[in-house]
C-alpha cells in the first residue's frame, strides 16, 4: 500500500470502518512510513479537540430576519425595547445551547464504545501477525525462556505458561501495540491453528468475568485475572478456545489434563475432561 492509497483511507481507520485486514494494511503502513504517522497523528488531535472543546455554530440563513421582525412585532408601545430584545436574546440563547446539547448527545451516542474499538484492534493486530509472517519476536515452548525476554521491554511481567500436553503449546511471544500502549503477545497454537493471547496490565476494580465475541471469522474471549487483561483470539471454534482460556485460569494448570474430542474444530463438540 502507497501513501496516496493509506491516506485516503485514514479518516476511515481513524473511525473504525475498516475491515479488518484493511486496517492491518493500513495499520502495517503506518508502521512503516514517516510520511504518513504525522498526518494520522493530526487526525487523532483534531478529533479529541472536537470531542473535548467547545462546538461553534453558524446561525441557519434567516435567522437573524425572523428575530428582528418578531421583535418589532412585538414591541408593544410603552415597553422599553431593551427588555423585548433581552426576552428575545434569551430565547436565542435557550436555542442554541438545545442545538449543541442535541449535537453532543448525537455524537456520544454514534460513537463507536470503547470495548468495541478495542475488539476491533485486537482481530486487526491478530490478521496483522499472520499476514506479515511476524507472531513471534522469540519462538521457544519454554516458558521460562519467554517470560524473560519481555523484562527490559514492558512495564509489566505478563504471566506464560506452555500447555503442550492440554493441546495447546507455547509457541513464542512478541510486543504488540494495544489501546495506546505496548502489550505482551503470548502465542499459542492448537493443531494447525495460531491463537494469538494479548496481556496487559488490568485497571483497578476491573470486572473479571468471562465474554466471548465472533468478529470477521475469529472467535475472541476476553477476562481479567490476577490484575492483568487477557485477549484470546483464534480461527478456532468458540468452546476450544473457551477451553484454552479456562486452562489459563486455572492456577493448577496441567493436573489433570484437559482433552478436547477429535474432530471438534469441525463439529463444535464441547471440550471433555
Amino acid at each position: 500500500m502507497n501513501c496516496d492509497d493509506a491516506q485516503l483511507r485514514l479518516h476511515a481507520y481513524l473511525d473504525d470502518e475498516l475491515g479488518p485486514v484493511e486496517s492491518a494494511q493500513i495499520g502495517q503502513h503506518l508502521d512503516q512510513c514517516p510520511n504518513c504517522l504525522p498526518v494520522y497523528r493530526q487526525m487523532q488531535a483534531l478529533r479529541a479537540a472536537v470531542r473535548t472543546r467547545t462546538a461553534y455554530f453558524t446561525a441557519p440563513e434567516g435567522l437573524e430576519t425572523s428575530v428582528r421582525s418578531a421583535l418589532r412585532a412585538n414591541v408593544v408601545e410603552g415597553s422599553p425595547r431593551r427588555e423585548v430584545a433581552r426576552k428575545w436574546l434569551g430565547l436565542g440563547a435557550a436555542l442554541a445551547i438545545t442545538v449543541v446539547a442535541t449535537w453532543s448527545l448525537t455524537l456520544l451516542l454514534s460513537a463507536p464504545g470503547e470495548q468495541s474499538r478495542l475488539l476491533r484492534e485486537v482481530v486487526s493486530d491478530h490478521v496483522r501477525s499472520l499476514m506479515a509472517r511476524h507472531l513471534t519476536d522469540v519462538a521457544s515452548s519454554d516458558e521460562h525462556a519467554v517470560k524473560p525476554w519481555f523484562n527490559g521491554k514492558l512495564n509489566f511481567s505478563p504471566p506464560v505458561r506452555d500447555l503442550t500436553t492440554q493441546g495447546f503449546p507455547l509457541v513464542g511471544g512478541r510486543l504488540d501495540y494495544l489501546h495506546g500502549r505496548p502489550v505482551a503477545a503470548l502465542v499459542y497454537r492448537h493443531r494447525k491453528h495460531p491463537i494469538n493471547l494479548f496481556v496487559w496490565p488490568a485497571p483497578a476494580g476491573a470486572a473479571t468475568g468471562e465474554r466471548t465475541y465472533a468478529r470477521e471469522g475469529y472467535n475472541v474471549v476476553h477476562w481479567v485475572g490476577g490484575g492483568m487483561n487477557f485477549w484470546a483470539i483464534s480461527d478456532l471454534n468458540r468452546k476450544e478456545l473457551q477451553a484454552f482460556a479456562r486452562l489459563l485460569r486455572r492456577p493448577d494448570v496441567g493436573e489433570p489434563p484437559v482433552r478436547l474430542v477429535p474432530g471438534a474444530q469441525d463439529a463444535g463438540n464441547a471440550p471433555k475432561k
